[in-house]
């Protein structure tokens, strides 16, 4: 399996405390993998340098086929080159509907020159509705995003980033505050949008992780501790002393 995300030997310190130490691991281009460790195990920092919010010290993050290093490129064009970050707390516009929300993100994903021009057409109202429908919010599309359960808000989020065409996202704790319906659900949509993109969960909920069925990736002090099934790290002597015996 080819890697559409390479992380080799990245490390980062921040006065003196280092939050990444000699960090390595790749990710398929359809794959879910989920990330647990820890707080400061540098699940959230590994993010930041992924989208380009923070440089590491040394190594190198290679994205795409061509393997183009991420550490030339800011954010916006990080953002562009196909990597969509969903934070923990949903931000959405709540007093615009459903569909003003997800117009809005697809005209951001236009590019800022493109946007200038840009008009609503047949062609946007029906991706809209696609986008929509892929992430359970078909039958909502004229409520205001306000008026939208947490779950709810965080699928439309999901939506926004869709909007993009993104290859690869990054999605932190999603399932936390939903009930379990909603959790049901946003399991089902992760594991349909892995198949055709990467998709890595940051999560600390061990059911919901398990729900999801996937490769894992344990961080511990900025580095991989282990690697593999739910069922074959939780049963590794150090992931159970450093994350589960707490």
């Amino acid at each position: 399996m080819t890697a559409l995300l390479e992380v080799d030997g990245i490390s980062v310190s921040f006065d003196g405390f280092r939050a990444i130490n000699n960090l390595s691991f790749s990710i398929g281009a359809a794959e879910l993998r989920a990330v647990i460790g820890p707080n400061g195990a540098g699940k959230t920092t590994f993010m930041d340098i992924v989208t380009g919010k923070t440089r590491p010290d040394s190594g190198d993050v290679k994205f795409g086929e061509s393997s183009k290093s991420l550490l030339r490129m800011n954010e916006a064009q990080i953002a562009r080159a196909g990597i969509g970050r969903k934070f923990q707390r949903p931000t959405v516009f709540e007093d615009q509907s459903v569909a003003a929300n997800l117009t809005m993100a697809l005209k951001a994903s236009r590019g800022p020159f493109a946007v200038l021009f840009w008009k609503p057409s047949a062609a946007s109202a029906a991706r809209v509705a696609e986008l929509a429908a892929e992430v359970g919010l078909a039958e909502h599309t004229h409520r205001k995003a306000g008026e939208l359960s947490h779950g709810q808000k965080q699928w439309l989020e999901i939506g926004m980033l869709l909007a993009s065409a993104p290859r690869l996202l990054l999605v932190d704790e999603p399932a936390a505050g939903m009930t379990l319906a909603e959790r049901e659900q946003t399991t089902a949509l992760l594991v349909r949008l892995a198949q055709t993109r990467a998709v890595v969960v940051v999560e600390h909920d061990m059911d919901f992780v398990r729900r999801l069925d996937c490769k894992v990736t344990v961080l511990h002090q900025g580095s991989v501790l282990a690697e593999g099934s739910l069922d074959h790290v939780t049963r590794n002597p150090d992931v159970i002393e450093v994350y589960l015996g707490r």
